[in-house]
């Protein structure tokens, strides 16, 4: 086949912007797409890449590929900019990896997420609540339904934007001056949820009919922690700060819970193809964080490829297993 490949690829910046140190971190380096290409050449297939934007139109309409894989993230900060690309390959009859616009905008959209996951009655989610850009912080101290301790993030970001080692907050003070720093960086609403004390654990789910489990990763700090948040900067630094741990050295009955927690979750959004959703497991109950439907593919450090690795996979046997999930779904759907 002829496929292309669309994406967001990260750009020097002028230290005049003024922008977030994390502004970009959703986007990929040319190492990325690189060990993509190669991976999909090593099957056979001819490579285009298609990046992303008015480039990225251009090259559809000159050239139609016959599927695309995509890991594009979209730029700006709207909820729904992980779903352009996906409307206008829908809006051309062009096939291509991973979930609809539908699914990668409420799934970018964490609060959105957690109450879709909430209503299914199965999975656990930490209480949690969401100041708009211009709700008032007057009146926090008296919220009763505030949790505490709590951890303040972007509502609209992935690849842990906004997750920082000052974001956990005891005092109503300590919110308010955090959801006040998270508005002037970030421009968005801000979510506010529980702290849930225990296993940080992400789940790498592959294909559709039925999708698989492909493994539970344990991320364990190296330094004791009092209250281990797996972050920006511990993602950073993750050779010197963490061991991770695939399979999960849980026992059988909490690991079965997170496995049946994350399927619940994967169909419940409406995921496709491959997701990593993030769980904490707390006293045997896992309690669902946030998924990513578009999960990294840095050959090296990216989370779902060091979950693969460690679970006995190489990183062409993931991009094939996408890849074959994708078209055969395709195929499946081309033939009701």
């Amino acid at each position: 086949m002829n496929i292309g490949i669309t994406y967001d690829l990260k750009a020097d910046l002028p230290a005049s912007a003024n922008l977030p140190d994390d502004f970009q971190e959703e986007f990929d380096s040319p190492v990325t797409i690189d060990a993509i290409a190669a991976a999909l050449e090593g099957l056979g297939h001819k490579v285009e890449r298609l990046g992303d934007g008015r480039e990225l139109l251009e090259c559809l309409l000159r050239d139609r590929p016959d599927f695309v894989f995509n890991i594009a993230e979209g730029h700006g900060i709207g909820r729904c900019r992980e779903a352009r690309v996906p409307a206008v390959l829908e809006m051309l009859g062009i096939p291509y990896t991973g979930s609809d616009p539908l699914a990668l905008s409420v799934t970018l959209d964490k609060d959105c997420a957690r109450r879709l996951v909430q209503a299914t009655r199965c999975v656990k989610v930490p209480q949690g609540a969401v100041w708009g850009p211009d709700d008032s912080l007057d009146d926090i101290e008296t919220w009763d339904c505030l949790p505490w301790t709590a951890i303040v993030k972007p509502a609209w970001e992935g690849s842990s934007k906004g997750i920082r080692g000052k974001c956990i907050v005891d005092t109503p003070q300590e919110l308010i001056e955090a959801i006040e720093s998270h508005r002037r960086a970030y421009q968005q609403p801000i979510l506010v949820e529980e702290y849930i004390e225990g296993d940080e654990l992400t789940v790498g789910i592959i294909g559709n009919s039925p999708p698989t489990i492909l493994g539970v990763m344990r991320v364990l700090p190296k330094r004791k922690e009092e209250r281990f948040i797996y972050s920006l900067e511990v993602k950073r630094d993750y050779r010197q700060r963490v061991h991770y741990e695939c399979p999960a050295k849980l026992p059988p009955e909490r690991l079965q819970a997170v496995e049946n927690a994350a399927l619940a979750v994967y169909r419940a959004l409406g995921c496709r193809d491959v997701a990593r959703i993030d769980f904490r497991l707390k006293d045997g109950t896992p309690y669902f964080l946030e998924v990513n439907p578009l999960p990294g593919l840095n050959p090296e450090s990216s989370d779902l490829v060091i979950l693969a690795r460690l679970a006995g996979w190489s990183y062409e046997q993931l991009i094939e297993s996408i890849l074959q999930a994708a078209v055969e779904r395709t195929a499946k759907n081309a033939s009701l």
